[in-house]
């Protein structure tokens, strides 16, 4: 498998663009840089399966606003009343089935969400959507997907099933934390286009140089069964993801840059845990 051991170069196209967007976004408030200032972040591995298998400084526990997200703080869209369940042990269940959406109860514009999850199902598909639209959601019908800025969360067999099925590897999708635009959502891609080399000496690229969606600087997502953790960041239109704790993807210019914070279903079961939401200036 090609997916844990690779390196990446990111074009100088892709560069320009991450330097646009540090250059032409201010990401943060000075009273959220008080904040946040002091935090960095760190991973720490962890054995036991019945334990986070990573852990970031940011874990939705150190300094004040963190607020762990349980049923009360979610509504249904369009699934069924069992799709997503709330479990005794903290976790949230996804069968899966139908494919859909639960929103957030709350509007957010500025915030960070901490969690883990893991597919049950080789190959499996699902994701976070940031930022969207209530009159969106309130009338999509059932079977159909949120839209906004999706944080994708795809097992590393669709990948593998690619290179089985097509003879080469994917161009325009990876499974360690693509960050994209749906439906009405708007997004600059930090990273639009990516060389990865294989532990073969392969060479492939993913993107173009003018595509909405962010490819990680680093395949970091472990396999079916494994706990992996996100972070998450969306300040003012600019999102970003850390992957077991590294920053790998995220964008600029995100329209709608206010709206739910929402847990996507899309055919395959799998679990969240240790979900923990901050709200920011």
């Amino acid at each position: 498998r090609v997916d844990s051991r690779v390196r990446e170069e990111i074009s100088p196209k892709s560069l320009m663009a991450l330097a646009k967007a540090l250059q032409a976004k201010q990401l943060v408030s000075m009273r959220y840089l008080a904040c946040t200032l002091p935090i960095f972040l760190f991973v720490a591995f962890v054995q036991a399966d019945d334990k986070p298998t990573t852990k970031a400084f940011i874990d939705g526990h150190s300094g004040p606003g963190w607020k762990a997200m349980g049923k009360a703080d979610f509504a249904q869209v369009n699934c069924d009343p069992d799709t997503f369940q709330f479990r005794d042990d903290g976790t949230i269940h996804c069968t899966g089935k139908p494919s859909g959406g639960l929103r957030s109860a709350k509007v957010y514009k500025n915030f960070e969400v901490v969690f883990e999850w893991r597919h049950n199902r080789r190959a499996g598909n699902a994701g976070v959507f940031i930022w969207c639209p209530r009159a969106v959601l309130d009338k999509l019908p059932r079977g159909r997907l949120p839209q906004g800025i999706e944080v994708q969360i795809l097992g590393e067999g669709y990948a593998e099933n690619h290179l089985k099925n097509k003879g080469k590897r994917s161009d325009w999708f990876t499974s360690h934390g693509d960050v994209f635009p749906v439906g009405v959502g708007r997004m600059k891609a930090f990273t639009p286009q990516i060389t990865y080399t294989a532990e073969d000496g392969t060479k492939f690229t993913v993107g173009k140089p003018n595509s909405a969606r962010s490819f990680p600087t680093k395949r970091l997502t472990k396999g079916v069964g494994q706990w992996n953790h996100y972070y998450i960041r969306a300040i003012n239109g600019v999102i970003r993801l850390w992957v077991n704790g590294e920053e790998v993807s995220g964008g600029f210019d995100c329209k709608p840059s206010e709206g739910h914070f929402v847990l996507e279903s899309e055919g395959a079961p799998m679990d969240y845990r240790g979900m923990r939401l901050r709200e920011l200036p």
